[in-house]
C-alpha cells in the first residue's frame, strides 16, 4: 500500500494526497493506494499540482495499514509525518545571525 506525498509549494510543509483531490498535513486523511492503477492515478493528480505550482518533491511513499490509518513504513517518512525536527531555540529559527 502506498499514499502520494509531496512539499506543499507555500511553506515546504509535507502533504499528502486525500481522496477527493486536495492536499492533507495528516497522514491520516491520505488516500490509501492499494493498486497499480490508483498509483498511476495519484501521480498523475500529483504532477497536476506541480504543474499548478501548488507542490513539489510528489512521490509514492509505502505505508502499513491494518485498516486504521495508515503508518509510514519507513524512518524517514516517520519523521517527514512527525514534523521538523530540529530543536526552536537553535539556528536560524532562534533568531541568531
Amino acid at each position: 500500500m502506498q499514499v502520494l506525498t509531496a512539499n506543499r509549494l507555500a511553506d515546504g510543509a509535507v502533504v499528502y494526497l486525500t481522496a477527493v483531490g486536495g492536499w492533507s498535513e495528516h497522514l491520516a486523511e491520505a488516500s490509501v493506494l492499494a493498486s497499480k492503477d490508483a498509483a498511476t492515478s495519484a501521480e498523475a493528480q500529483g504532477q497536476a499540482a506541480i504543474e499548478a505550482r501548488l507542490v513539489v518533491g510528489v512521490y509514492l511513499m509505502d505505508v502499513l495499514g491494518d485498516g486504521a490509518a495508515p503508518r509510514p513504513r519507513s524512518m524517514r517518512e516517520i519523521i517527514r509525518a512527525a514534523g521538523p525536527s530540529v530543536r526552536l531555540d537553535l539556528g536560524k529559527q532562534a533568531g541568531h545571525s
